[in-house]
């Protein structure tokens, strides 16, 4: 059976994923704010007082919030592929992923890079002109596939989640449609014995546990996104995958709450639990992953309520259409606030509000203001050239966020 016949071309939006994905998006904001508090995070701009509180917060995010962005990616891939087939695919996501990718590492990633130079040592005078092109200077590091390039100061910051999306889907597009003929038996398997659903955990585990996790990537083995990303693509839409995860939601999210917690021992004592080979370290990582996985499906199954969709409401149809932009602008402006703001003599919690609030006006008024006015800023931060800002959205194409 082809990939379209899989797709019903009249089935009904999730609309509890878009809002999903427009949280997250929002939340990285509240996030990245935190870590300028974390005194374990090595975050661009450090405030001089810290609280351990970050550390629980951060976690409770990184475990769920990121592989819930590539799966609702995955989902809106296999409805891309349906209307577009796989050539146009393809070359809709280097435009809408590839350009602004390249239009945020050359103008925006130099500015945090700059900023910690600045916060590290307070006689750096250097003007960010002139670390403009030591930040470009770069160098082939195929080792580090698929971040290619590598250099003294460059990185792609944030947008490594770009870089992920837009390397998973050019991977996908040539095996679009074997995998979609593949999702019949998967779906009717499912719906027989719902257990099946949890064997992704087991592979996470392992992904995690022997191939390391990278505090760089929110905490997540790279290549452990690509098992979300291919669920989201094959299942996360079947009818008969729906039912079974609401059904399973409450165990499954009870269960997800056991395993995390189970790897608190291992990441208050270890030194480095993220690449450490010790058995301690291992199963640590391996509860990490089989957690995120349990958390993952259970929202999944909690959120789906078929019966009480309801259209999405005009400010949640902006924010979907604004979540790659602001995605884009979101962690160059925190840092920016941050750096202003952690040399007042108030309390975190003043400073944190400050810099949270402060974040997302700005980058709501570069949105409003500066990139949906035109054609040309609409095509360069990933969107439509010709989509207005009330337009409805398009199945749940990528958002864009990441933690460091």
């Amino acid at each position: 059976m082809s990939a379209q016949t899989q797709v019903p071309a009249t089935a009904p939006r999730r609309t509890e994923l878009d809002a999903l994905r427009v949280f997250v998006v929002l939340g990285l904001v509240f996030f990245h704010a935190a870590l300028v508090f974390s005194p374990d995070d090595d975050f661009y701009v450090k405030n001089a007082q810290t609280t351990e509180a970050v550390t629980v917060f951060v976690g409770f995010g990184v475990v769920w919030a990121m592989p819930m962005l590539f799966l609702v990616a995955g989902l809106g891939s296999r409805y891309s592929i349906h209307r577009r087939g796989a050539g146009r695919f393809t070359r809709e996501r280097l435009l809408r992923l590839g350009v602004p990718l390249v239009l945020a590492t050359l103008v925006l990633c130099p500015l945090p890079q700059w900023l910690r130079l600045r916060a590290a040592d307070p006689g750096y005078d250097e003007s960010y002109w002139r670390f403009w092109p030591r930040f470009l200077t770069v160098h082939p590091d195929a080792a580090d596939f698929p971040f290619v390039l590598d250099g003294e100061y460059f990185e792609t910051g944030h947008l490594w989640f770009v870089v992920l999306l837009l390397t998973f889907s050019l991977l996908l597009a040539p095996v679009a449609a074997p995998l979609a003929a593949r999702a019949l038996r998967m779906g009717q398997a499912v719906e027989r014995r719902p257990a099946l659903l949890l064997l992704p955990a087991l592979l996470l585990a392992a992904i995690n546990a022997f191939l390391g996790m990278e505090e760089g990537f929110a905490g997540w083995n790279r290549w452990a996104y690509l098992v979300f990303f291919l669920f989201g693509y094959v299942l996360a839409d079947d009818d008969r995958v729906r039912g079974a995860l609401r059904r399973l939601a409450v165990p499954v999210g009870v269960a997800g709450l056991v395993l995390f917690a189970g790897t608190a021992p291992g990441f208050v004592s270890l030194d480095d639990p993220f690449t450490e080979r010790g058995a301690f370290a291992l199963v640590t990582r391996a509860l990490f992953g089989a957690a995120g996985w349990c958390w993952v499906m259970a929202i999944l199954g909690l959120l789906d309520r078929p019966r009480e969709v309801r259209p999405a409401s005009r400010t949640m149809v902006y924010l979907g259409i604004a979540a790659l932009p602001v995605y884009v602008l979101h962690q160059p402006v925190v840092v920016a606030l941050a750096y202003g703001v952690v040399g007042w003599s108030a309390p975190i919690l003043v400073e944190y509000t400050v810099i949270v609030a402060g974040s997302l006006a700005v980058i709501l008024a570069l949105y409003e203001g500066l990139v949906r006015r035109t054609r040309l800023t609409r095509f360069l931060f990933g969107m439509r050239a010709d989509a207005p800002a009330t337009a409805a959205l398009d199945r749940p194409d990528p958002p864009v966020t990441p933690p460091r």
